[in-house]
């Protein structure tokens, strides 16, 4: 490759993701869609709040599970299927940031805790609470890897 050309970059995995952050194994998507279905265990979650460090109540907030309903997932072990979802929806934004970070899980974090004037002063983690906001943050993350000004 001659000097000066950006090298493109592989393309992204969601499979290492959820592999990584969440531990779930699968194939293809239709498996991913299963497990979400049965909801995932409570360990899934504590799992990615390890691996992100994240406080837990940040990370419960960001899908949509209140401190009262924390603590009845905690006892009965396990995710709704609407809240697994969720899960794998952040987990993936913060897959896209740490290959916007060209690896570092660190600087992604605080990029996705950080108030961003190009998400209205919110950080990427506030606006990933929806779908309509997940892809928000998306499609800044695309805009930043192209060096888009945002």
């Amino acid at each position: 490759m001659a000097t000066g050309i950006i090298k493109e970059k592989p393309p992204r995995s969601d499979k290492s993701m959820a592999t990584t952050l969440l531990g779930i194994n699968y194939t293809n998507t239709a498996q991913l869609i299963q497990a979400i279905d049965q909801g995932f265990s409570f360990a899934t979650l504590e799992r990615v709040r390890r691996e992100t460090g994240l406080p837990m109540k940040m990370l419960a907030d960001s899908i949509g599970i209140s401190e009262r309903t924390l603590t009845r997932r905690k006892k009965e072990r396990r995710l709704t299927p609407t809240e697994s979802d969720r899960l794998v929806s952040v987990t993936r934004l913060l897959s896209l940031a740490t290959d916007l970070f060209s690896g570092d899980r660190n600087k992604a974090i605080r990029w996705f805790l950080a108030p961003s004037p190009a998400l209205g002063n919110a950080s990427p983690l506030e606006m990933a609470v929806t779908v309509t906001g997940s892809r928000e943050v998306e499609n800044l993350i695309g805009r930043l890897e192209h060096g888009v000004f945002s």
